[in-house]
């Protein structure tokens, strides 16, 4: 008995290998129909996947399932118009669901009307035949509209990959492409394209489109907050026309979109993180507010440097300068923060609370800790020369390059630094000490080029004294400038700097052509078939074309045979003209033309005119033809000569 109990708790407790890899599938990507399609079958789990996939194969499957598990119960009929219900509610707008529709249709047909809708029957069938038929027009009105908009509907969805797996941004032209035609489909959907007035209907149809995106673009960060933004105008909209119920309704939901985007695909995305703190922050819920920063606070792979400085400013706005402070005490806890949070929370003493001093303690006790590194030491002498404390300053620079914390390749920005406050505040002899400290601390790389160091002195911003040329033939290494075109990404061009460039002492350079009226190559992602893929980049067509090319047959109609190009060029060019008129008709006719007077001109070109008559003409005109011999390049004549043969 033991063994046959533990047999069947083992078989109670074992899961399919498929089931595994199924809900593993979901822990990386909750939207993946497949593996939803396989947990139903093998653990009927319609309750955790049907609110989160609107795909319409996946409620005909939920439909398909009611009906056969509930088919033999007594009140199956109840079960099923309520489960239709339920699947119209959620997904009666997708226009792929007209087979649920016209299924609903046939199943309340078999079944008999009772309660307050078989009285609903009996009212309609006893309404006026006027009233009717003015019922009618109006129904006929909404179709012949639904019927223009699945038109429109059409045209936006061709070539939208519904089907496509949601994967993290690959940042290729295929998935550019599919990104920009969603949001065109989600633009048409807000434009109302059934011209209706009620502001519900268009925000539910808006909002029904943005989930079927999420369905493939799901780890797109900007789908959910343009999703979130939607509901929430949508909210402050129905607010101002009175509708508070719906209102109400339409803020919980962009609520809860942020909700689903951060506990699902989007667990580290700060942005959404911060939205919905602000958005939270806007509904005067500081408690969630609290729960939303802590939440991303807790995850330990991340760093939460970003986190604490937004955590701080909320503090501050919503509590005061003191809940700021206290997020502040708990960032410098953490060992993940970085020097960017001691940044903050001085210049947020200095702002807000109007403390000089407590900015400045905050400054040193960072300094302790990040004395090694040039950017936190560079915010702190941008801090003391805006308070215009020229001695502290002064004090600043000689405890960073003398304490040794920095090494000589971190010190570059300092030093130029250095230079530059003495050039603005100090003597001619103070200028000269920090030069001469300068050159030594980097003496190996600027042995011989002392001249380079000369340049910092006599530059303001993007001024220098020398032409691009003379700099780069001095040597000369602008620190600031290298550091920004390493900071900026790939993606984006460093600024040019033209103040570099001497135009007086500039070189010839070769004649360019003036690209000024010039159309910028910027191609659309789906040009229509036919047309130039650059916006303005097709020229008309000369009016004597347009005559010719409407005369002419389509494109289609042609189907060969098709010429070969080069070799007839190559015939055309072997190919002797006759120079006079007898030796045309001597090379057509085959026989040397009559000589005879003057007045015979109009006989020989009436004889010319005969021998090109078309091989079909008539009987007569045969006869008279037969007098004349055949052409000696006959192509026709010699291709039935070889028939015969």
């Amino acid at each position: 008995m033991s063994t046959e109990g533990t047999a069947d708790q083992a078989a109670a407790e074992y899961i399919p290998e498929k089931v595994k890899k199924a809900e593993k599938k979901l822990e990386e990507n909750p939207y993946d129909l497949d593996a939803w399609s396989i947990l139903i079958r093998e653990a009927q789990l319609f309750q955790r996947c049907l609110m989160k996939v609107l795909h319409i194969d996946l409620w005909k499957c939920y439909l398909s399932y009611v009906r056969e598990t509930k088919g033999k119960l007594p009140s199956y009929k109840e079960k099923m118009a309520q489960a239709y219900d339920f699947a119209l509610d959620k997904i009666g707008m997708e226009i792929m669901s007209y087979q649920i529709w016209v299924d609903y249709i046939n199943f309340l047909k078999g079944v008999e009307a009772v309660g307050s809708y078989a009285e609903n029957q009996r009212i309609t069938a006893g309404i006026n035949v006027h009233l009717a038929k003015k019922m009618i027009e109006d129904r006929s009105r909404d179709y012949m509209n639904a019927r223009r908009v699945a038109k429109e509907y059409e045209t936006v969805m061709k070539g939208l990959d519904r089907n496509a797996p949601s994967v993290p941004p690959q940042n290729s032209p295929q998935e550019a492409q599919q990104v920009e035609m969603w949001k065109k489909y989600i633009q048409w959907e807000k434009s109302n394209p059934l011209r209706t007035e009620d502001q519900t209907l268009i925000t539910k149809r808006v909002m029904f489109a943005y989930e079927q995106c999420l369905l493939v673009l799901g780890h797109h960060p900007d789908i959910w907050y343009e999703a979130a933004q939607y509901l929430e105008q949508s909210s402050k909209l129905l607010a101002e026309k009175g509708d508070m119920n719906n209102s109400k309704l339409f803020s919980d939901e962009a609520a809860n979109i942020y909700e689903r985007a951060i506990g699902t695909l989007l667990k580290k995305n700060m942005l959404l993180y911060f939205s919905f703190a602000d958005y939270e922050e806007s509904r005067m819920k500081y408690e969630k507010v609290h729960s939303i920063y802590n939440k991303l606070l807790a995850i330990e792979d991340i760093d939460p440097t970003l986190v604490y400085i937004q955590y701080m400013k909320f503090a501050r706005r919503a509590e005061g300068i003191k809940s700021g402070r206290t997020i502040f005490k708990k960032a410098r806890e953490d060992l993940r923060t970085r020097h960017h949070v001691y940044v903050t929370a001085a210049l947020m003493e200095y702002y807000c609370s109007k403390d000089k001093s407590v900015a400045f303690k905050i400054f040193e006790l960072g300094l302790k800790k990040y004395g090694d590194i040039p950017e936190y030491i560079l915010a702190y002498i941008d801090y003391l020369s805006h308070l215009n404390e020229d001695n502290n300053t002064r004090v600043l620079f000689e405890r960073v390059l003398t304490s040794g914390s920095l090494s000589p390749e971190k010190s570059g920005e300092i030093w130029a630094r250095f230079l530059a406050f003495e050039s603005n505040i100090g003597d001619l002899a103070s200028i000269l000490k920090v030069e001469r400290r300068r050159f030594t601390a980097f003496k190996d790389e600027y042995e011989g080029k002392e001249t380079a160091l000369l340049v910092d002195r006599y530059k303001f911003m993007d001024l220098y004294p020398c032409s691009a040329s003379e700099l780069k033939a001095l040597g000369y290494k602008d620190v600031s400038r290298a550091k920004l075109a390493a900071l900026l990404p790939e993606t984006v061009v460093a600024p040019s700097a033209p103040a570099l460039k001497d135009e007086a002492d500039r070189k010839p350079e070769y004649p360019k052509p003036d690209t000024n009226q010039m159309i910028p190559f910027q191609p659309r992602h789906l040009a229509p078939p036919g047309l130039h893929p650059v916006p303005g980049g097709v020229f008309p067509v000369p009016p004597a074309a347009v005559v010719l090319m409407k005369l002419l047959p389509p494109p289609t109609c042609f189907t060969g045979p098709f010429v070969q190009v080069d070799e007839l060029m190559e015939t055309f060019r072997r190919c002797t003209l006759p120079e006079t008129v007898d030796a045309a008709v001597e090379l057509i006719t085959g026989r040397q033309p009559d000589a005879g007077g003057e007045g015979n001109g109009s006989m020989e070109n009436h004889a010319v005119a005969k021998s090109l008559k078309r091989p079909n003409a008539d009987s007569d005109e045969e006869d008279d033809k037969g007098a004349v011999a055949p052409p000696i390049h006959d192509i026709y004549r010699s291709r039935q000569q070889k028939r015969i043969r």
